[in-house]
């Protein structure tokens, strides 16, 4: 029975719960505002009665005191007697009117008559009468007067106030619990708001959905429903972020699935290709059987290259498991010089200008008195394709206290990459340059050509893996996709930043490492 109830309640509503416990607590205040209204009213009445018996007795001892008996009763029910004690026991003086059952009032008399006080009271049950308020008192030595009042108007006063009590209790009882279940509904009603934002939550498909449309945007309640409220839209911001951070990632892996799926299929139909011919030759055609297998290792080189490219990007990912870089101390300045030599001697086709701001002389390639005279066009630009007399170094000892703690073979492959990237989109003789300042706090290197640039829409999606703005994917503009995606992640690696600003005309990508 008790468990049964136990459910029950725990299933019922938290308004109805709340004024469940709220009428047990009034039903108990009310009991104990009952009890001790009753027992105050009780005593109350017996106090009247106790000083309207001794005003009585006090005329009536009188008469005793004359007549030796009081003959008349004061009120309707009301028994006086007069005992002498001088013996052992109490003996009635007659003629007096008392009830057939006297023994309570001798006994109150003998009571009076052993404690020598000067009034003593006591409650009796009188046989056939009911209760009665006893009150003895002496009028003279040996000589007691009892006088026995009803307490039936007593008892129907404390009735009737029990009556009232349990009416007017009963009604505030059920009013309380009523009216307190519609204002705590009302006041609740927040909460219930919320209970169904959230129902509605559990009932949203998530599957490609990157946003939550549901809020709770009601003001009631007070100050604590109001930071329930904040913490639940703050919670469902914070799920809607992590939806949005979700969905991406999974565009992100299908889109790298699809494009790695195309990436891969294009070098492995050549080796497949050109393993074929390489069989009919090997079989037919002797001659070009060599040729044949040239291309076949170069498709495999280069699906090596963007098998190597991912390999390093997923490394990079997981940075916190196995970090691909080995740090040294590096002269960034070195790293530049390395970088610009090898771009000249692969790119004869694209001028460039290297520069190290923080040169005192102010010197350029190119111009190693540092005059800087000449047009500015072509300033710097070296005729021979590897360093050698024409082409004057950059210096390597303008600050030997800038030394950057990095992997200098992967931020020599960002450099070759952002340089390889300014010479394959744009047409040959276009000016690039490269640009390597120090500051307090960072090393800045700039790589900037003068071609068409980046249309706005692509710029903020150069680096993601397999971009290209070339969207037919032809081979003669570049390579698999991946070259800004490593060469973003290796500076990240590095703490670092990379970005791009083009227009057309200009392209920079600028490179910012932490000293």
């Amino acid at each position: 029975m008790i468990r049964r109830f136990t459910r029950t309640y725990r299933r019922m509503r938290l308004g109805t719960r709340l004024a469940l416990g709220l009428g047990v607590l009034a039903l108990v205040v009310f009991a104990v505002v009952g009890t001790a209204l009753s027992t105050y009213m009780r005593d109350y009445l017996e106090h009247q009665l106790n000083s309207q018996m001794a005003l009585v007795q006090g005329t009536q001892a009188k008469d005793a005191e004359r007549n030796g008996t009081v003959e008349r009763q004061p009120f309707y029910r009301w028994y006086t007697a007069v005992y002498d004690v001088t013996d052992d026991r109490a003996v009635l003086r007659r003629p007096s009117e008392v009830p057939s059952d006297a023994g309570k009032l001798s006994a109150v008399a003998e009571v009076q008559r052993d404690s020598g006080a000067k009034e003593v009271f006591r409650t009796a049950h009188i046989k056939g009468q009911g209760d009665y308020r006893l009150r003895a008192c002496e009028v003279s030595p040996g000589v007691v007067l009892v006088t026995a009042a009803p307490l039936e108007n007593v008892e129907k006063t404390m009735d009737r106030l029990l009556m009232v009590q349990i009416v007017a209790f009963a009604l505030a009882l059920v009013g309380l619990v009523v009216l307190g279940r519609a204002l705590l509904r009302r006041g609740l009603k927040p909460l219930s708001d919320m209970a169904h934002t959230a129902r509605g939550i559990t009932s949203h498909d998530f599957t490609d959905s990157a946003r939550l449309p549901v809020r709770v945007d009601s003001d009631a309640g007070g100050p604590e429903v109001g930071e329930l409220r904040t913490a639940f839209n703050t919670m469902l911001e914070h799920i809607d972020d992590s939806l949005a951070v979700r969905t991406e990632a999974e565009q992100r892996l299908r889109r790298f699935v699809a494009d790695a799926s195309h990436e891969l299929r294009t070098p492995l139909m050549s080796v497949r290709g050109y393993a074929d011919l390489f069989q009919y030759a090997a079989a037919n055609e002797p001659a070009e059987r060599d040729k044949h297998l040239a291309r076949l290792r170069a498709e495999a080189a280069r699906m090596g290259l963007l098998l190597d490219d991912l390999l390093l990007l997923a490394r990079l990912d997981a940075a916190d498991v196995e970090t691909p870089l080995r740090l040294q101390d590096t002269d960034p300045v070195r790293l530049v010089n390395e970088a610009a030599d090898a771009f000249r001697a692969g790119r004869p086709g694209h001028p460039l200008t290297v520069r190290v701001d923080g040169d005192p002389a102010g010197r350029v390639e190119g111009d190693p008195a540092g005059r800087g005279g000449g047009d500015p066009a072509v300033r710097g630009v070296s005729d021979s394709p590897v360093r050698g007399e024409g082409a004057a170094a950059v210096p390597e000892d303008i600050d030997p206290a800038v030394r950057l703690r990095l992997d200098p073979l992967r931020v020599r492959q960002v450099l070759d990459n952002l340089l390889t990237n300014a010479a394959v989109h744009t047409p040959p003789g276009t000016e690039v340059s490269l640009t390597l300042s120090v500051s307090p706090d960072a090393v800045v290197v700039r790589v900037a050509d003068s071609g068409p640039g980046i249309p706005v829409a692509d710029q903020e999606r150069v680096f993601d893996r397999f971009y290209r703005v070339d969207k037919a994917r032809t081979r003669d503009r570049g390579g698999s996709g991946l070259g800004l995606a490593v060469a973003r992640s290796l500076i990240r690696a590095h703490n670092g930043t990379i970005d791009v600003t083009s227009a057309p005309g200009s392209t920079v990508f600028t490179l910012r490492l932490p000293r």
